[in-house]
């Protein structure tokens, strides 16, 4: 029979975790509630929690919404959304993640005490997070997605560098490196690791849970980001990677003259799609095994 393991190190994060039990904890009372976005970058366990009675709703819809309870997700939000809550007497149950908070409150503090300065964002346009953090900035932070993207600022004017809580600190410490070789001696240059070390120590612990397996499964939604890239990271290392939402796109095929199978995931990625992935598995074959007896 395969062998199939999975990933100790997969799994929620701790700041979806906290969104994911706050969530809980509120419709176990039975009060109709919502979650301004998906509350994570997975289909399967958004579903879940609407079948507890959790709506998912966008900004516009917030705008018509009045004395309600809505929950802010563990990405953050900008200092506009609190003010519309206040406006349209809404409850906020507030999951932003501890660390995104303490990155908003940081970049808050010094665009008050520097508002001409550049203040320069490592992440992804439009991405939850970066929306929340550049609305500290009264919209005026600079978005850099890439090494390419740095080229184009000004380096004769104050930089303060910061970046999205998931982006690679490969490529963050590689900007660092080009803007102070750049950076006009008459200008302040101050960069902040502001990544998380639970979502980046990720990427050198997949690549050896990848290593050891003949076979991988990665288990998330198709728009988390974080997934995106430790899927690709899996991909690298174990060219018999596939990605996958769910139990229902796994092909039998792949199983021929596999012994061992690797099943992780994103941070988004609840522990019980990839069980239940593992369970699809060792059925179907049992099954398979059965029928060729």
């Amino acid at each position: 029979m395969i062998n199939i393991e999975i990933d100790n190190g997969s799994g929620f994060c701790f700041g979806v975790t906290t969104a994911i039990r706050k969530a809980e904890e509120e419709l176990a009372s039975g009060e109709a509630m919502y979650s301004l976005g998906d509350i994570v970058h997975n289909g399967m366990e958004v579903n879940r929690l609407a079948k507890s009675g959790l709506t998912t709703i966008d900004h516009e819809k917030l705008k018509e919404l009045k004395n309600a309870k809505v929950l802010l997700r563990a990405h953050g939000e900008p200092p506009s959304t609190y003010e519309l809550a206040k406006q349209n007497n809404i409850e906020i149950i507030d999951a932003t993640c501890p660390v995104v908070l303490q990155l908003q409150k940081r970049i808050r503090k010094q665009f008050e005490e520097n508002p001409d300065a550049q203040i320069v964002i490592f992440g992804k346009n439009g991405h939850a997070e970066v929306l929340g953090l550049v609305g500290q900035t009264a919209n005026r932070a600079i978005v850099i997605e890439n090494f390419e993207d740095a080229k184009k600022l000004d380096f004769n004017r104050d930089i303060y560098f910061y970046s999205q809580t998931t982006k690679s600190l490969e490529e963050f410490l590689r900007i660092i490196k080009y803007i102070k070789e750049h950076i006009s001696s008459s200008a302040k240059f101050d960069s902040f690791d502001t990544i998380c070390r639970q979502v980046a120590n990720r990427m050198p612990n997949i690549a050896l849970f990848a290593a050891k397996h003949d076979l991988i499964l990665f288990v998330s939604g198709r728009k988390s980001s974080n997934g995106k890239v430790l899927y690709n990271q899996c991909k690298n290392i174990n060219p018999n990677s596939y990605h996958i939402e769910n139990a229902e796109e796994i092909d039998l095929k792949w199983f021929e003259n596999v012994n061992s199978v690797g099943i992780c995931g994103a941070t988004s990625t609840p522990k019980w799609l990839m069980e239940e992935c593992r369970d699809y598995i060792k059925k179907h074959l049992e099954d398979q095994q059965e029928s060729n007896e």
